[in-house]
């Protein structure tokens, strides 16, 4: 049964119109943080009335992504009279489905904290996470290689294989820095905590939200968003494995560049402005040797 006839799930058509939009529309809109120094949510993150709690909207708006996926792989190919998928897309489904539990799920339960998020950039968020599954879902339930010697034509399995490790060595890797930022608050906490516990407990559990400090794991010692990149990382893999014609996973890529290089960019100028540049010394924003 089709949520929105025609678009959830798409007919071929809407669904290259949805792919093209999403290669048009939000790089323009990613571009405009080099211009506009508000982005609310994160480090800077401030007071609205139109915030939400930073838990609440990273669910909300990171789960579209996966469920749509989902969707799309359990109607499209009824649709379409599919009977059996190849292997190779139910793997890349897998993959994104996994990647987003921890994203949208995981990673929000687990954070000590989270600054709230202007319900825009919430929105904004969703739309991404829409037009992105819709864009991947759909190619994988039914508009890309749903044969076995159409896989054959685009990825041998040896490239898949060779996707699929890169995949995972991204994904360890972004969870090994995600870990790294978060123990920097849960050892803060801890030392609050214990002042707090020193004056008699009075004020109850200690807070970490807006502490930051200058993160000295891993690839944090050559760049300040080693997260950002090993994110990339993740989903050059998966386009690798995919096959260098996978039109959805290519827009996804850049669209993720987009999005994150300008605030790794700013980001950077915020540490240098907050520790000084002595503090910061040679590390890049987050690409080692180009920025």
């Amino acid at each position: 049964m089709a949520i929105v006839e025609g678009w959830y799930p798409p007919t071929r058509e809407n669904w290259e119109t949805a792919v093209l939009t999403f290669q048009i529309l939000y790089p323009a809109l990613s571009l405009m943080q080099l211009f506009i120094s508000w982005y609310g949510m994160g480090k800077t993150s401030v007071r609205s009335a139109f915030n939400l709690p930073g838990r609440v909207a990273w669910v909300l708006m990171e789960m579209p992504g996966f469920t749509t996926v989902l969707y799309m792989m359990k109607t499209l190919p009824r649709m379409h009279g599919i009977d059996d998928l190849p292997w190779q897309n139910r793997v890349l489904a897998g993959l994104f489905v996994i990647h987003y539990i921890y994203r949208a799920v995981v990673f929000p339960l687990i954070q000590p904290s989270m600054s709230p998020i202007h319900v825009l950039v919430a929105l904004m968020a969703a739309g991404f996470q829409v037009l992105n599954g819709v864009g991947i879902g759909a190619w994988l339930a039914a508009y890309g290689p749903v044969t076995a010697e159409a896989w054959a034509a685009r990825s041998s399995v040896a490239q898949f294989c060779v996707g699929l490790a890169i995949f995972y060595v991204g994904l360890a890797a972004n969870f090994f820095h995600d870990e790294e930022l978060r123990e920097i608050r849960r050892a803060e906490r801890r030392r609050r905590q214990r002042v707090l516990d020193r004056q008699g407990g009075a004020g109850g559990a200690a807070s970490v939200e807006k502490h930051y400090q200058i993160p000295q794991a891993g690839l944090f010692k050559h760049v300040l968003y080693a997260h950002y990149l090993c994110e990339w990382v993740e989903w050059f893999g998966f386009l690798v494995a995919a096959g260098w014609g996978c039109v959805p996973a290519w827009t996804f890529l850049a669209n993720e560049v987009f999005a994150m290089l300008p605030r790794a960019v700013k980001g950077k100028k915020w540490y240098v402005e907050k520790f000084g540049e002595d503090k910061i010394r040679k590390r890049w924003a987050v690409l080692p040797g180009v920025v």
